[in-house]
């Protein structure tokens, strides 16, 4: 499909600076702009690239001063961040199929209520007295245990387990490889052995969660692993027992949660991230990659580091872990100068 300049302009709430006709069909980057597309403008460091970029129309800021003429068409808005997501939902709503019914082969257990524009494909497998909100879309290869909640609109794609019992919310998205509801890792040592614990909680998740590729949620031992409401999971992000993550949190990947720590709402979490178990993170912190936490963190902080200090404290550290070598030359100098006396 394509659309011209003052389309656009229309559909993000924005003003054109240059040829209200032009037409594009696709998007680009801006540093990798081609004829026919549109980009956008968010990141400063990126500004050089508005002066070469072949793209046709580019989304930029209200306050965005051009130092030298440009060749593609403007479209000022507010956020040309969030106008080019927007964008981007468009383009991938058109693109998206919506497959309905029930493929075969695949099993529906006994008791389940599935909605008629719910979609099953083949091979997957829902359990016993499931119940599926409308639109769900369970692609091939998914497993849904016995009496589990799926909620109006949620996609759960190709190959992505849901153990027994386990409840997800409205409009989510699990991506292909993630398990929600494993057993948590609880075991019993016991005259040098370990005895396994059985996990007998759930996990619950809210509405408009995604998890991403790989990623696990473990079921508690009691009660439920829970997590919040728009929260948003990258790939292969490990989540233990009876952790409880707030709404609106994100998690880049590889991030390790141990068991029964909580964590606020609004956080920001740096890829690699460990956390201990049982402590409690407060809502509104970033946690930059690579941390290591063992203790609680207040609300509104920001932490990096393996143990995690305030981000001023580590880049002081930093600093001074630089200034080592010369520090040490000085005090050998300092040394054989006492030694010469």
């Amino acid at each position: 499909m394509q659309f011209s300049a003052e389309q656009i302009a229309q559909m993000i709430g924005g003003r054109v600076e240059g040829d209200p006709s032009v037409v594009v069909s696709t998007l680009s980057k801006i540093e990798e702009g081609h004829p026919g597309s549109i980009s956008f403008l968010a990141n400063p460091k990126y500004t050089p690239h508005i002066y070469d970029t072949e793209a046709s129309i580019v989304l930029v800021s209200d306050s965005f001063e051009a130092e030298y003429p440009v060749k593609p068409t403007l479209i000022r808005v507010p956020d040309p961040y969030a106008a080019m997501t927007g964008l981007l939902e468009m383009a991938s709503r058109s693109m998206s199929t919506h497959p309905t019914g029930v493929e075969n082969p695949s099993h529906i257990g006994e008791g389940s209520v599935i909605q008629e524009d719910s979609y099953i494909g083949a091979f997957a497998y829902v359990g016993r007295n499931v119940k599926l909100g409308r639109g769900v879309k369970i692609y091939p290869q998914v497993y849904v245990g016995d009496n589990c909640e799926i909620g109006d609109d949620t996609v759960i794609y190709a190959g992505a387990k849901v153990y027994h019992g386990c409840k997800v919310g409205k409009r989510c998205i699990l991506h292909s490889g993630s398990v929600v509801g494993a057993d948590g890792f609880g075991f019993a040592p016991v005259d040098g052995h370990y005895h396994k614990i059985p996990q007998l909680g759930i996990v619950e998740i809210s509405d408009d969660v995604e998890i991403g590729a790989n990623t696990t949620v473990d079921r508690a031992t009691m009660g439920a692993t829970k997590v919040g409401a728009g929260t948003k999971l990258d790939n292969l992000i490990q989540i233990a027992h009876n952790v409880e993550i707030g709404n609106d949190t994100v998690m880049a990947a590889q991030v390790g949660i141990a068991g029964s720590s909580k964590v606020g709402a609004s956080c920001r979490i740096g890829g690699q991230v460990g956390l201990a178990g049982h402590i409690r993170i407060g809502d509104n912190v970033e946690i930059g990659a690579q941390a290591g936490l063992q203790r609680n963190v207040r609300t509104g902080s920001r932490v990096i580091g393996s143990p995690a200090v305030d981000i001023g404290d580590f880049a002081r550290q930093v600093v001074y872990v630089k200034n080592l070598e010369r520090l040490n030359r000085r005090v050998d100098a300092l040394e054989k100068n006492i030694e010469k006396k």
